[in-house]
């Protein structure tokens, strides 16, 4: 249609009279694409322009709470004169635009249908469907089904019909995933060069494989692992999951900077974010949730001297995190809304430390929901002593409290079910010329909460609760001050090995109305290198081990709960003693150990030389529970293994129960399999070997015959061949069976 000519001696009456057709055609903005993250809320509160901005303010605050912070100016309220009284109000609805899809389907998720009071209930949609809703055909149509999209299942290695389980290895700039065979070669997954650029790591689930990179990092999973979501994060160092992997918080050392010369369009940050180093992102969304300062240990928020990792703690139940500020407070926030509970920290002088017990405050068997329980401690403030607190959150009701004297530090331990705390108190003599430890165990379940305590003369460098119901727990221990517990003394390798005990303790239950509960030394091991003490993640079998020295490698595997015989009955006295039932399985050596780490069953141990403390056979060694070693790896530029964590079982205690109990019909079972897989090794070896031998015959047998053919051409035969004049080289190899290497003690 050809444009409208106006002639200006004959003007239409009115705007109304002019036809725009034209200009709006060629302007016209695509509703799909202009205005896909503008949302319209309506049923909002009719008010004047003195509430104007308390309501903007309401209207911020609910979005907050569905995990959405607004950007200033994203709100358009339309206002008009109301003819009674001739001020402006609102019209009772309003346009919020998004920072992108992904918000503003979160948004009509969470908040349509959101009651602000009994009668003002949101309505949220999207302004693209207000416009396809009012243009609907008469007729209905069928709508097109669009294909289904099936992904990959983040769980899916779970489905392995052998259960095996999987580890991830870095080695120089390939990083591979490999199944666990056992005695066998490891199974290769998954390999790909430059995967990440500094290390790997595992959600704490196993659901993601987690890489490093200069612009942030990135998740990977599935059986095809590809790409699941990448996190915006330039120069991220650390990481730390949520326990039910939800949520994900990263530092870097580089505050977050917005440059007006970059476009900032594909970055998840506002001005809100700058100078910022700490992020908390959503995992399945990918969605920033909220940015965070540095705080130094020091209090002073300038800038910190020593980042104490992970520098937020999560809840047992996910719904609150938190940090300490030293010396004044520790700040809650709750997720998704990303605000502090209550809108107040809690302000506590002097307060160092805390930990979230990793299950609420719950009896034994009870149905009642748990509650959140939070430890705190306190130092020397003048005439006030040392002080540790446990208060129900998020109520803030304190339920024990105790005093403590004399203190250099104090570290929390909370026992994994969440029933024991034990605060590992250092402290020092009333002249401060030697120092010792003391245990403070906190028997959270019981009745009033009674306090144990366990005085260790010497100094405790390592603490370590058995990952079991029963209260049990092993200590190493030194008269020398300067030792450190492996994993503690830095990034390299030590020169000395001191000398360290290891102790085992147990609740023990008195009998009778008067009789006492409380925690015994079970026996004692001296003459000790150890600096590690790692329990089976199923209890029972430990590894002790001397990590990270130039000098001593020395494992030992030990049973807990081993059955004793007649000869240990007579050599104790009586076999109800628990000492009785400690056995060393196995003492072995890995030169130049830096790590050990048990797989998710208990029943395999991985030991590692990592290049990134020394250059002298770097490799790994798997071993099982009791010691015995199954395979060995030396690797140049080896860096770094890690098994593949497990989630928890969805077995309940009557299932689990009933397996153990038909454990030997399983059993043969899996004998019959293991005799299966070995019979199929010793199949496929056999037959190579019986490859070969033919294939030296048969080269031999035409060596032969090309030899007959060619001395039949030159008139010579095989009988006139001299073989006086051979000459024979014998070669000797030497062969080092077995090197053992003592050192004697001065």
């Amino acid at each position: 249609m050809p444009p409208q000519v106006l002639d200006p001696r004959n003007l239409p009456e009115s705007e109304e009279a002019i036809d725009f057709s034209d200009i709006e055609a060629k302007y016209a903005v695509d509703d799909e694409d202009g205005f896909e993250n503008i949302l319209v809320v309506d049923n909002i509160p009719i008010v004047d322009e003195a509430k104007e901005d308390k309501l903007l303010k309401v209207i911020h605050k609910i979005f907050k709470s569905a995990g959405i912070n607004l950007r200033e100016g994203s709100i358009f309220m339309p206002q008009a004169v109301d003819p009674k009284s001739g001020k402006k109000k609102s019209k009772g609805f309003l346009f919020v635009e998004m920072d992108n899809a992904e918000k503003t389907s979160l948004a009509i998720k969470n908040l349509n249908n959101y009651a602000m009071d009994k009668t003002h209930v949101l309505s949220v949609n999207k302004f693209t469907d207000i416009e396809k809703y009012a243009t609907l055909e008469d007729e209905y149509k069928e709508p097109e089904i669009e294909a289904f999209d099936e992904k990959e299942h983040l769980r899916s290695w779970l489905a392995d019909p052998q259960a095996r389980d999987q580890w991830v290895m870095y080695r120089g700039e390939e990083v591979s995933i490999y199944w666990n065979k056992k005695a066998e070669a490891p199974e290769h997954v998954h390999s790909r060069p430059n995967w990440t650029e500094t290390y790997v790591q595992w959600s704490p689930l196993g659901s993601y494989l987690v890489t490093f990179h200069r612009q942030g990092i990135a998740l990977w999973g599935g059986e095809s692992w590809s790409k699941i979501v990448r996190f915006v994060h330039p120069g991220v160092k650390l990481i730390d999951f949520s326990p039910k992997e939800n949520y994900l918080v990263t530092w870097s050392n580089e505050p977050i900077t917005l440059s007006a010369s970059v476009s900032n369009a594909s970055l998840p940050f506002g001005p809100e974010d700058e100078g910022n180093q700490v992020l908390v992102w959503d995992v399945k969304t990918g969605e920033l949730l909220r940015s965070f300062p540095n705080i130094s240990t020091s209090g002073d928020r300038s800038g910190p001297t020593k980042i104490n990792w992970p520098m937020f703690k999560w809840s047992s139940t996910e719904k609150y995190f938190g940090r300490v500020t030293p010396g004044q407070m520790i700040s809650v926030y709750e997720v998704p809304g990303m605000g502090l509970v209550d809108k107040k920290s809690i302000k506590i002088d002097g307060v160092l430390d805390f930990e979230w017990a990793p299950a609420g405050r719950q009896k034994p068997n009870s149905q009642k929901p748990a509650n959140d329980i939070l430890a705190y401690w306190t130092p020397e403030v003048g005439n006030q002593p040392a002080r540790v607190t446990l208060l129900n959150f998020p109520s803030r009701q304190i339920i024990r409290t105790k005093n403590l004297f004399n203190v250099n530090g104090c570290k929390l331990h909370w026992h994994p079910h969440g029933h024991y705390l034990c605060v590992k108190v250092d402290r020092h003599t009333k002249t401060k010329k030697s120092s010792f430890t003391n245990l403070e165990i906190f028997r959270v379940v019981d009745k009033d909460i009674p306090v144990d305590v366990v005085e260790v003369p010497d100094a405790v460098i390592a603490f370590a609760w058995e990952p079991a119901s029963e209260p049990r727990f092993g200590i190493i221990s030194t008269a020398d001050t300067s030792t450190t517990a492996a994993g503690q003394s830095g990034t390299g390798t030590t020169a000395n090995t001191p000398r360290t005990s290891v102790s085992f303790y147990k609740l023990e239950k008195g009998k009778g109305k008067l009789a006492t509960t409380e925690f015994k030394l079970i026996k004692t091991l001296e003459r000790k290198t150890t600096n590690a003490l790692v329990w089976s993640p199923r209890g029972r079998n430990l590894v002790l081990a001397t990590l990270r020295t130039q000098t001593t490698w020395d494992l030992e595997f030990y049973d807990m709960d081993f059955e004793p015989v007649e000869t240990k009955k007579e050599q104790t006295g009586n076999v109800n003693d628990p000492a009785a039932y400690i056995n060393l399985l196995s003492t072995q050596e890995h030169y130049g150990v830096t790590d050990i780490e048990w797989d998710p069953t208990g029943r395999y141990v991985l030991t590692s030389a990592s290049m990134w403390r020394h250059t002298m056979e770097n490799g790994f060694m798997l071993w099982d529970f009791k010691g015995n070693m199954l395979f060995k790896k030396v690797l140049d530029k080896f860096k770094q293994i890690l098994w593949r964590p497990r989630p928890k079982s969805l077995l309940n205690a009557e299932q689990k129960k009933k397996i153990r109990k038909n454990l030997k019909d399983y059993s043969r079972e899996f004998d019959q399999e293991d005799l299966s897989s070995q019979n199929a090794v010793s199949a496929a070896v056999i037959a190579q070997r019986r490859k070969l031998n033919e294939d030296w015959y048969s080269w031999r047998r035409r060596a032969e015959a090309e030899l007959a053919e060619e001395r039949a051409k030159s008139g010579k035969s095989l009988a006139n061949i001299d073989t006086k004049n051979y000459e024979t080289i014998e070669e000797w190899i030497e062969e080092v069976i077995e090197e053992t290497e003592e050192v004697l003690d001065e």
